[in-house]
């Protein structure tokens, strides 16, 4: 590793270590204790009965599914809402029977009995205790992702192909190869009342978040599952009164566990796997949890400051999810209410801040899921795990603490007892088609889609057929091996290829460059002729020190024989930079999140290993190849450099014919620290080391490029209007450099229409400037998330008794938008298939669209848009999210405004075509 990692030293530093009583939170740290009661509030208790509408039908289809006494179901919910609620690190997370658990239940239930299986659950949780207070739950995590869902996925085949035959009248089979075997058979003795109430349900479940208007906005607070399980137990009592029902015992004959009898090494891998498993699937679902609880429209603050809206259950919300680490979308959104007036409101009351979300603690919510077992177990319940299903409804129902969870177990308890005549209602097959929706959606299509683009698809495929062929353990001890085996492969695989290019030879690397290549590739490298000239392409993204040797010997003898020999990435730009700026901890081209290393006070550069470096973070130049220890295996990952604008010169460091360099950034990982404003000077000390850090690191790179600008002059190909934030860098999200772009920055990124009362003519001579003497070719106005003077617009209105101060004069330019938002003759703005989350993101996307209308007015534009030689972009940049956003063009005519904001990917393509799609 290089001496020259940002920070590093201060994540190891032990003096550096904030102290447990500063209050200052270390990632996945417990919350620091608030003290006081216990409070319950209004929205947790509705939150709650959502929620418990949910558990119940869920408890019983999976406790029917395992084969278990349907009370077991039930106590395992009570018991996972009220203990892990109360007890959990992540207090809005709702734990319950475990889905990912069912086929594995089900089989220890066969094979030891009710009682023993109680027993194995208890050992279960106590093991899960010893993990949580070892803090060994981060590194459950450390499994591939490919292992993880395929798991799911098989656990979710073999759910449903045992759930399919209770819908279709029957009983499953021991295993999901007997299943699917025995279907056949099963179809050709079809009993039709069950398949008809199956059909029913699952009909609901997919139906019942779709229904449109108000009338689904109303339906839509009752969860899915729930008004399924009703319709179809409503039917199944008028048309089939014999179909087979709950049947739940007494509780006299309720049993408890026993020891268990079996062979000790059976039993404890038994124990293994109901861990493994429950676990799992409680941490996955704590992070969805966690990342769902940190999304803007599910804040604390988006909760207090708007209308709750009515929980969407969907399909989606009855299983374990596509992605049991990501959120669950809601499936619709109530757009925000416009002003009734284009007046700004007057000012409202100020608010306190809204408090930080909290981040979960793995550790202690693997310690109470873990009491959670060890109690479920004891009372004759089943294995307990954190839902993502749940928690999610739980999230979106508008819960604001554990009270949810912890009210929902306490309905659960009460139900268990006084409602058991209405659960005996429910049909068999109702449950079972529940259940066989949620393993259906545990097999995600985006799982698949995501591993196959980091071509893990092998290692889900070998999992998922594991799981369902021999079981949970032995799958996922399949899949890890065969992970192994595609790295070693990976690993191991490197192909050399030389082509003789009229008297220059392109060396190709593909794959790693390990001590296993050195023989080819010296062989192939020796077989070059001495003095001549190369390029050498480098794809991969690990070189060992034994590899980087054998190059950097071989390019000493060639450049000392005369040869010019240079080393480029896949796109074919050059990747070296000169031995001065090799190891600068504060590299000028690096990722602009370092941007601030040079304010720690006594930072120096330190020494570098070599001559040059390749693979570094600096924009391409001379130097041929330098210190392995700068491209590590785990830490770089390459990002395309900027395309050229019409009107620059091409870099003269990137060969002829060729694409320009790749920029290869470091990982957050390697960079982490104590953040810069702890060490950053102030005032004018800030600006003077800003300016010396620039005159040290930047300059020398740059100041060829700026000479070429400052004899040619500028020729930018792009006018860019915006805001003033401080928050939005231009250069950064445009990836432009000197001479690209023509920028106006003002509050708000505001166009004064022409010959206006009190306008602006700044904006509109720099506009007559930019069109008529640089002849730019495009024009941007570019707004962003949580504009200040959008706020300001929605907020507050000035008193009309004061003068009237400078900056309302200039808000007034905004007016129009406001009176767009609240129109009825334009359509609201949409933000990459969405709606935007609250009023302020709406006026900030129609404030874009508005100032491109007032933009069309100035003469010096319409003229140009009417000689085809000028196009208009509207773009918005969702600051938190670091995503920029393009305003598209609606009917083919051209004539109207779709006014939908897509999504501007890192894999899509920034040519003419690109233009041409995003042009207004």
């Amino acid at each position: 590793m290089s001496a020259c990692v940002p920070t590093r030293h201060n994540r190891t530093s032990r003096s550096s270590r904030p102290p447990r009583a500063s209050g200052v939170k270390r990632p996945h740290s417990p919350p620091p204790p608030r003290g006081g009661r216990f409070r319950i509030a209004g929205a947790d208790v509705s939150a709650s009965i959502t929620v418990f509408l949910l558990a119940v039908p869920m408890s019983l289809g999976l406790a029917v599914a395992m084969d278990a006494p349907l009370q077991a179901g039930l106590i395992s919910a009570a018991i996972g809402g009220i203990v892990a609620g109360l007890l959990g690190g992540t207090p809005l997370q709702v734990s319950g029977p475990s889905a990912g658990l069912t086929v594995v239940t089900a089989e220890l239930i066969q094979v030891y009995g009710w009682r023993t299986t109680c027993a194995i659950t208890i050992g279960a949780g106590l093991l899960q205790i010893l993990l949580g207070s070892l803090r060994a739950a981060r590194s459950a995590l450390a499994v591939s992702p490919a292992i993880v869902h395929g798991t799911l996925a098989g656990i979710g085949v073999a759910i449903a192909l045992a759930q399919l035959h209770i819908v279709l009248g029957g009983s499953p089979q021991s295993s999901a190869v007997a299943n699917a075997l025995a279907l056949p058979d099963q179809l050709g003795r079809l009993n039709p009342a069950a398949p008809l109430i199956g059909v029913l349900t699952i009909t609901v479940l997919v139906l019942w978040p779709r229904i449109p208007g108000r009338i689904g906005t109303g339906a839509r607070r009752v969860p899915a599952a729930l008004a399924a399980v009703v319709t179809a137990t409503t039917v199944a009592a008028l048309a089939a009164p014999g179909i087979a029902r709950v049947d739940l015992p007494s509780w006299r004959a309720h049993v408890l566990p026993e020891m268990p009898h079996g062979p000790a090494l059976a039993l404890a891998t038994a124990v293994f796997t109901v861990m493994l498993v429950a676990s799992l699937e409680s941490l996955l679902a704590a992070m969805a949890v966690d990342k769902l609880s940190a999304a803007p429209s599910h804040s604390p603050s988006a909760r207090t400051s708007a209308a709750p809206s009515p929980p969407a259950a969907s399909p989606a919300s009855l299983g374990v999810p596509a992605s049991p680490g990501s959120p669950t979308t809601p499936t619709s959104q109530t757009p925000p209410s416009p002003p009734p007036s284009a007046s700004p409101s007057p000012p409202s009351p100020p608010t306190a801040p809204a408090p930080p979300v909290r981040r979960a603690d793995l550790d202690r919510e693997l310690r109470a899921q873990g009491i959670a077992n060890t109690l479920s177990g004891l009372v004759g319940g089943l294995a307990v795990s954190g839902g993502a299903v749940r928690s999610s409804a739980n999230v979106r129902a508008g819960a604001q603490g554990r009270a949810s969870t912890v009210l929902h177990g306490v309905w659960v308890l009460l139900a268990t007892g006084l409602l058991v005549t209405v659960l005996e209602w429910i049909p068999l097959a109702a449950l079972a088609a529940l259940v066989m929706m949620v393993g259906i959606q545990m097999v995600s299509l985006a799982h698949i889609r995501n591993v196959h683009k980091h071509r893990e698809f092998l290692v889900y495929g070998a999992t998922i057929t594991g799981v369902v062929l021999f079981g949970v353990l032995k799958g996922v001890t399949i899949g890890i091996a065969v992970a192994v085996a595609v790295a070693l492969h990976r690993l191991a695989r490197t192909r050399i290829t030389v082509t003789d290019q009229g008297g220059e030879h392109l060396v190709v690397v593909r794959g790693q460059l390990t001590f296993l290549a050195v023989p080819r590739l010296s062989r192939t490298l020796g077989q070059l002729p001495q003095g001549g000239n190369a390029v050498v392409e480098l794809d991969g993204f690990f070189m060992d020190h034994a590899a980087y040797e054998a190059i950097q010997d071989w390019s000493n003898a060639q450049a000392a024989h005369g040869g010019r020999i240079v080393f480029t990435g896949r796109s074919g730009g050059r990747i070296a930079e000169p031995a001065s700026a090799a190891h600068s901890c504060c590299r000028p081209w690096t990722p602009w999140r370092n941007h601030h290393c040079h304010d720690e006070p006594g930072r120096t550069p330190e020494a570098g290993h070599g001559p040059g470096t390749p693979f570094t973070d600096a924009r391409p130049v001379t130097d041929p190849i330098g210190s392995p220890h700068d491209m590590p295996h785990d830490a770089l990952t390459p990002t395309p450099a900027p395309a050229s604008t019409p009107g620059s010169a091409p870099s003269p460091d990137v060969a002829p014919g060729r694409a320009p360099a790749p920029s290869l950034h470091r990982s957050p990982a390697r960079s982490a620290g104590p953040p810069a404003e702890a060490t950053r000077p102030a005032g004018g000390n800030r600006l003077i080391s800003g300016l010396s850090s620039f005159q040290r690191n930047t300059a020398p790179l740059v100041r060829e490029e700026l000479a070429r600008l400052a004899a040619e002059g500028q020729r930018p190909s792009q006018l860019f209007i915006t805001c003033a934030d401080s928050r939005l860098v231009t250069s950064m999200i445009t990836a432009s450099g000197p001479g690209d772009l023509f920028t106006v920055r003002n509050i708000g990124n505001l166009v004064p229409l022409p010959n206006a009362e009190s306008g602006d003519d700044s904006v509109g001579a720099a506009i007559e400037y930019a069109v008529d003497v640089l002849k730019v070719e495009s024009i941007t106005i570019c707004g962003h998330s949580g504009c200040g003077a959008m706020q300001a617009l929605l907020g507050a209105k000035p008193d009309p008794q004061a003068p009237p101060t400078s900056l309302w004069r200039w808000l007034r330019h905004g007016l129009p938008s406001l009176e767009r938002m609240a129109s009825r003759h334009h359509a609201w703005a949409r933000i990459s298939g969405r709606l935007p989350t609250d009023a302020l993101e709406q006026l900030c996307l129609t404030n874009v669209v508005q100032q491109l209308d007032h933009l069309r007015a100035h003469e010096s534009v319409a003229r140009r848009l009417a000689e085809g030689t000028l196009r208009l972009h509207g773009m918005y940049f969702h600051v938190g999210e670091a995503q920029a956003y393009l305003l598209t063009e609606g009917a083919s005519s051209g004539l109207e405004l779709d006014e939908v904001f897509d999504r501007v990917g890192p894999g899509d393509p920034a040519g003419p075509g690109e233009l041409e799609r995003a042009g207004v």
